[in-house]
């Protein structure tokens, strides 16, 4: 069954769950928190350093950053600085929307040229075969228009405080179930085992 072959590299170093789920729900939690107290230009510059601060950690124990927390990490830079400049949390609250879309468009382009780029997201995590990325691509390609919409739908509706409680404590739980939601598909894909009859997506 065709594979799709990823080019040989060091493995890195294990990552402690824990910590890694800490890295990234620390700076959401600080920014929840100081919003809570302080308001919205306070909490976006603690979201900041946060996200910095959990980027220079993840690669001084690993010497590598992964490329979505990379990303997310410019995103939060960019559309933070935004709101700091201009004084208006709607930067800061379009932020996710655009991610999720670059995201999602990344990943259906790469299906366009017939080259998933969600090993690349994934960054060497899993080995499936060429259907199962595609069909995992695909998921996931849906999922992220489905938080872009989500998001639009959340900061439009309610008020910026019950938003930033959904940006710390909404998201990240609902793409955490989401993937746990994959592993029937990744166990049936897996490209190291006995691979079952295709299936079409």
């Amino acid at each position: 069954m065709e594979t799709i072959h990823e080019t040989p590299r060091t493995a890195p170093p294990a990552v402690n769950p824990a910590l890694k789920f800490a890295l990234e729900l620390g700076p959401l939690a600080l920014f929840f928190l100081v919003n809570w107290k302080f308001g919205y230009y306070a909490s976006t510059i603690v979201l900041m350093v946060g996200v910095a601060v959990a980027l220079a950690v993840s690669y001084t124990l690993f010497r590598r950053v992964p490329i979505m927390p990379l990303v997310t990490g410019a995103m939060v830079g960019i559309f933070g600085g935004l709101t700091l400049y201009f004084q208006d949390q709607t930067f800061l609250q379009v932020k996710p929307t655009i991610l999720y879309l670059l995201f999602g468009g990344a990943l259906l382009f790469g299906l366009a040229i017939g080259r998933p780029l969600l090993p690349v997201m994934f960054d060497g995590a899993l080995h499936l075969t060429a259907l199962g990325w595609r069909q995992l691509t695909w998921r996931w390609t849906f999922f992220f228009f489905a938080l872009a919409g989500l998001n639009e739908f959340i900061r439009h509706a309610y008020s910026y405080d019950f938003w930033a409680g959904f940006k710390a404590f909404g998201f990240l739980p609902i793409t955490l179930l989401f993937a746990l939601a994959q592993t029937p598909l990744i166990l049936r894909h897996d490209a190291g085992k006995a691979a079952a009859p295709d299936e079409a997506f």
